[in-house]
Formats: structure tokens, sequence, C-alpha cells
């Protein structure tokens, strides 16, 4: 999903004043700077949500949601050398071939989970760490699952350091869940699956709730919500299309 760009001054600044920017900038925008760019990233949410309510069949996200989205340091989730983008309503690179996801996305898988404070979270793909960081206030634990290991262990670190201490996170094949602490009582993948891994619809909790991105690289992918009846049996709704990196692993 493309997100908007805004229009940027064309003017000429003094070359002092520019060079003063430029190093501001490069330092991380500085503090002051972070309130500011995420107020302007949720008025960007909350006109995406506008945007889209046809397909997502609303036009407002949960309020803790919203409030989570507005909590959480993105910038603390992006490499030095995007910091200066992290509030923007777009995904981002965080190495490897794999990105952050666009902020309203973000918010929008989450709102369909429904997370609820006694809910048991599985995420695949950690990537950097932001969607495991949106969903920690809101559930009572999340366990995130990373394939490439130097971005699993660079998250490990991160949930750490930012006093994230209700995450787990393990370096596997996100593919076949985590079995050990199965059931959930929702699940998040955060990257495109051909279809949806069994070994997932075993490990969701009866009632619960599935979010995936569907399709192919180089397909139309649609995110879609999965939910399982107290019967065992799948409804799934297809919720609007979207562009993810590709669901990796030997399967």
């Amino acid at each position: 999903m493309q997100a908007r760009r805004r229009q940027r001054n064309n003017g000429q600044w003094p070359l002092g004043l520019f060079c003063a920017l430029c190093l501001w900038a490069s330092s991380g925008l500085a503090a002051d700077g972070y309130p500011q760019l995420r107020r302007q990233m949720m008025e960007e949410i909350e006109q995406d949500v506008r945007d889209t309510a046809y397909y997502i069949d609303k036009e407002a996200l949960d309020e803790r949601v919203m409030r989570v989205m507005s909590e959480v340091p993105r910038h603390e989730f992006v490499p030095e050398g995007v910091r200066t983008a992290a509030y923007e309503n777009r995904p981002l690179p965080i190495g490897h071939g794999q990105t952050i996801s666009q902020p309203y996305v973000v918010a929008l898988m989450t709102d369909l989970l429904r997370p609820q404070p006694d809910h048991k979270v599985l995420e695949l793909g950690t990537g950097s760490g932001y969607q495991a960081a949106i969903l920690s206030p809101l559930v009572d634990k999340v366990y995130t699952i990373e394939i490439i290991e130097q971005l699993g262990e660079q998250a490990t670190r991160r949930f750490q350091r930012l006093g994230y201490d209700n995450i787990s996170s393990r370096i596997a094949d996100g593919y076949y869940g985590w079995e050990t602490e199965a059931p959930f009582d929702s699940i998040v993948v955060t990257a495109a699956a051909d279809q949806i891994p069994p070994p997932l619809i075993e490990q969701l909790k009866a009632g619960g709730r599935m979010v995936i991105p569907l399709g192919g690289r180089f397909q139309v992918q649609q995110l879609m919500l999965i939910e399982k009846t107290e019967e065992g049996k799948l409804t799934t709704r297809q919720i609007l299309p979207v562009r993810f990196v590709p669901l990796t692993g030997d399967h």
C-alpha cells in the first residue's frame, strides 16, 4: 500500500541554516522533534482509515490500538540511516531485504486481532520488533519468531533495552509456529504466504483470529482475516490489497 507523499518546500535555504538542519536531522531529529512527528503520523493513519473504510468496514480503529501506536517510539525500531523518516506513514528498509511495515498497516492488523489483556499472541516475522512492541501493552504475552538470525538477535536486544518484558522471541522458521506455547488467542503474520500454514491453523485457539497476507511476490496480495469457530471451522474475509515481503523457509 502506497503512503501519501507530502509536498516539500522547494525554496532556497541559506547555506549555514541548511548545514545546521542537516546536522540536526542526522542526529536523529533530537527527542523534541518526535512528538510532533508522531502526531502527524497518527493523523495520516486516521486519514488512511477513512480512505479505506469501504474495505475494512469501519471508519475508526480501536482507541486502545491508536493510543499505543501514538506512544511506541518507532524511531527505535529502524536503522540509524533512516531514522529521520521513522514517522512517515510508509514502509522502511531494516536490512537483509526486509522492511518495517507502514504504520497504517500495523495499526490495522493489530485492530483486526481484537487484542485483549489476557490474550497470548503469536507473531511470525519479528523483523525489527515493531509489531510485537505494538502488541505488548495490549495483551498478556507476545511470542515472536524471526527466521533471519541477525534481525532476531537485534530485536531481542531491543526488547530488553526498551523494557518489553512480556515478549518472548526465538529464531526459527515461523511457518511451523511455536507448538510448545500453543494454543494462541491470535496469530499475526507479517510476511506474505502462498497459503495459510497448516501448523498455524492447528495452533490457533477456537474462537481465535489470524491476520495474514496471502499471495506470491509477483501477485496481488490480499490481507486476510481468518477466524476459527468454537467448532474448529475456519471462516475467511478478504480485507484489502497489500504488499509484503515473502514468507521464507524450507517448506
